[in-house]
């Protein structure tokens, strides 16, 4: 095992905790003003990839054309979920939004399955997204440094909206306590809307750039990678975007070590290491690496 190899492994981990932070912070967004896990944000994500190639590679349509139409439908999926699955449940158990969410996640896989079959497709980004580089000897290629940047830029205009705008100021209201931000005039479903606007959109810029790493896409592809986003936030420390960002990383580097370092017969199982490693930061940190102690346990 060389030191090349070493790196070259730390920077998949890396670019894969990348995806798995823009999916994780939509997750914390809504959980964070709802108390709502949205199981259903992973498949908005398929739903999100499966426009692009359709638009891309049926229609024709440039790839910077097809990206932003999919972020409007998908936005406009996420807020049609929100009307009419999660709103009437609004004042309803954890529980039973938990099961809403899970039904949507269902139902969501079920209408792509209908649509476009449970065949794999080949998923194939043009030629300058994946024009490789060499430094030293690492070597990564165009959508990996567009990965670092969307990441990085996503981040900081989420800290600008929810610290200089008036709306980021009502969602951390919202987030503190729902009714008394009513009881000052906030508009509650305004709010919620542009926590999913603002995930769904999210995640399907994180599903293209997987579904460009794995290069195909199917029906599921976006419900275990929107499992490992959950197990992110929870490890971080879920409702904090920090925690939430630190624990995709987390996720994504030992995930990958774990897959690259293992022996083959052991790979198989690196979904599963994900759901451990997840349980065995609980048993210590029942609220997070980056929860406060003083908040409700994850």
């Amino acid at each position: 095992m060389t030191l090349s190899y070493i790196l070259t492994i730390l920077v998949s981990g890396l670019k894969l905790g990348a995806i798995y932070a823009i999916v994780a912070i939509g997750y914390s967004i809504v959980y964070g003003i709802l108390r709502l896990i949205n199981f259903a944000h992973g498949d908005i994500m398929t739903v999100g990839i499966y426009i692009i190639l359709v638009l891309m590679n049926r229609a024709g349509l440039p790839i910077y054309v097809s990206i932003l139409a999919s972020v409007a439908i998908s936005v406009f999926v996420g807020l049609l979920i929100e009307r009419l699955a999660y709103r009437p449940l609004r004042d309803a158990t954890e529980e039973t939004t938990l099961i809403s969410s899970l039904a949507v996640s269902a139902l969501l896989q079920n209408i792509l399955l209908l649509c476009f079959g449970a065949q794999r497709q080949p998923f194939m980004l043009p030629g300058f997204l994946t024009q490789g580089h060499t430094i030293g000897s690492v070597n990564f290629t165009n959508i990996n440094i567009i990965t670092f940047i969307i990441t990085a830029i996503f981040l900081v205009a989420l800290f600008l909206l929810l610290s200089k705008t008036k709306i980021g100021i009502a969602m951390r209201a919202c987030s503190e306590n729902m009714k008394a931000a009513r009881l000052m005039g906030i508009s509650v479903n305004k709010v919620v809307m542009v926590a999913f606007a603002i995930g769904s959109g999210m995640a399907v810029i994180a599903g293209f750039l997987l579904a460009g790493e794995y290069k195909t896409v199917y029906p599921s592809l976006g419900f275990v990678p929107g499992l490992k986003a959950f197990c992110a936030a929870v490890i971080g420390g879920i409702g904090s975007l920090g925690g939430a960002v630190a624990g995709a990383f987390i996720i994504g580097v030992t995930e990958i070590l774990f897959a690259g370092l293992m022996p083959t017969s052991y790979t198989a199982y690196r979904d599963a290491f994900v759901f451990l490693l997840m349980v065995v930061v609980l048993l210590f940190r029942p609220n997070g690496l980056f929860g406060s102690t003083k908040g409700e346990r994850s």
